[in-house]
């Protein structure tokens, strides 16, 4: 009998050379899963998650199931990983103590480490670093609060951005130049 996985295309059988038995070792190590191997997939992480009420694709479990199958590449480059909405229900809930957020917040770290970063967030990081605003204000909003007699944004202090965000891997990625990979850990 093959198990499948959910991933991004859909449901694909596990082939062996996927699979990364040391994967979930190093996991152990790392803080905020170290108790990734204490989760029996009761799924109480995923029924009582807001996100996977609304989302037919997000499921902790399933996360973490695969990171325990050693899957890497599948948790790494899952476009779910980045649905969490770190509210901590899953680790409120979860009955064998296992902080799920936090273990997601370890795939996504790892995510990021490895280049494996949505679009949308390379952008808000990249306006973050050079404007020290999340997202470009719109000149139109800009001139609409002048319109209304409303005082000026505050201007983005996209220097003190940098001091802080500097060493931050994440950071360190988006700033390097299209094609070029980030070194693999």
């Amino acid at each position: 009998m093959t198990e499948t996985v959910s991933n991004n295309s859909g449901k694909e059988p596990i082939k062996a050379s996927e699979l990364d038995p040391k994967f979930k070792y190093e996991l152990l190590k790392m803080h905020g899963s170290e108790k990734i191997l204490k989760c029996f997939q009761c799924g109480t992480c995923t029924s009582d998650c807001p996100v996977a009420r609304y989302s037919d694709s997000y499921r902790p479990r399933t996360l973490i199931h695969m990171a325990q199958l050693g899957l890497r590449d599948r948790v790494l480059k899952s476009d779910t990983l980045w649905l969490c909405a770190a509210c901590f229900t899953c680790t409120d809930r979860c009955p064998q103590d296992v902080e799920v957020a936090s273990v997601i917040r370890v795939f996504r770290n790892l995510a990021a480490e490895n280049g494996c970063i949505p679009q949308v967030f390379k952008e808000q990081a990249a306006s973050l670093l050079e404007s020290g605003y999340a997202y470009k204000i719109p000149e139109l909003r800009i001139k609409k609060r002048e319109s209304q007699g409303l005082p000026p944004l505050p201007k983005g202090n996209a220097e003190n951005v940098r001091k802080t965000l500097k060493g931050v891997k994440f950071i360190e990625t988006v700033q390097k130049p299209a094609g070029e990979q980030p070194n693999a850990q």
